[in-house]
């Protein structure tokens, strides 16, 4: 392997705040990641769904404040089913709209979300973040689209005491406009925590659990639990922060998935 595309773990004091920062929602710092999520078990016929989120992050400064621009564009491939399902059944993957269960498989792309957080530059123990969230109808497969315009709050909150980042994202839209039949009444939390240990390797959960209030209380929540191992790493001069987890589904639609793995690669580009 060429000398500039060794990976080198990281371990500089600097570094190690970089590690953090990259763990931190509202961290004020270019960022490009490629999270993908391999759903098992959805439907009776127990198939899958690649998602691959593009995530970029992109942070501006206004006087005392950040305002921390954040997008999540889905890529969806889903396979069909092989019995007959009533029209209309879904479940929240955690990104944009509900992702339909109907027979013949699709491919494209899904509603596109963007958050704008603004957040102190100098933030104290309590880092934060609050601003609009919008939902844009993107989907070019009808099975992955809400076919409506949503918008709502987003906010978040965090510490980082030693080696800890800990913290919680919520989110609630609704739609505004659109031609769907379906309204949008969507809610999202997003707790996290990440233990940093040495050469740049981090425990992680992030699981995302998520409300649809337009259905009945027995199909509304997808509750995950699960586990993640990452590590920080630099190629040549660019800094790379790699994760893999998994997560299982305690609560959620009857034709929901069982279980989610998941591979993040995020390049940093710090200022």
């Amino acid at each position: 392997m060429p000398m500039l595309l060794q990976p080198v773990a990281v371990r500089a004091d600097g570094e190690q705040s970089l590690a953090k920062t990259s763990q931190n929602p509202v961290g004020d710092v270019i960022s490009l990641p490629f999270e993908n999520n391999v759903l098992f078990g959805i439907g009776p016929s127990d198939s899958t769904a690649n998602a691959l989120n593009i995530k970029p992050v992109y942070p501006i400064g206004i006087g005392g404040l950040n305002l921390i621009n954040r997008f999540i564009i889905p890529v969806i491939y889903a396979e069909g089913q092989d019995f007959q399902v009533p029209a209309d059944q879904g479940f929240q993957p955690g990104f944009g709209s509900p992702l339909q269960v109907k027979n013949g498989s699709a491919f494209g792309l899904g509603d596109t979300t963007y958050q704008a957080f603004l957040s102190p530059a100098e933030p104290g123990r309590l880092i934060w973040g609050v601003g609009p969230a919008l939902v844009l109808p993107t989907a070019t497969e009808g099975r992955f689209a809400s076919n409506k315009w949503s918008a709502g709050l987003a906010a978040v909150a965090l510490a980082m005491p030693g080696r800890w980042v800990v913290g919680a994202l919520v989110q609630n839209v609704w739609s505004v406009a659109g031609s769907g039949e379906r309204e949008v009444n969507s809610f999202l939390i997003q707790p996290f925590a990440n233990y940093n240990m040495d050469d740049g390797w981090y425990l992680n959960t992030s699981p995302v659990i998520t409300a649809d209030w337009e259905k009945d209380s027995g199909e509304r929540w997808t509750v995950p639990l699960g586990l993640g191992i990452g590590r920080l790493v630099r190629h040549g001069q660019q800094p790379v922060d790699y994760r893999l987890a998994a997560y299982s589904n305690l609560e959620g639609p009857d034709l929901g998935p069982d279980w989610t793995l998941q591979l993040t690669v995020k390049l940093l580009f710090p200022k």
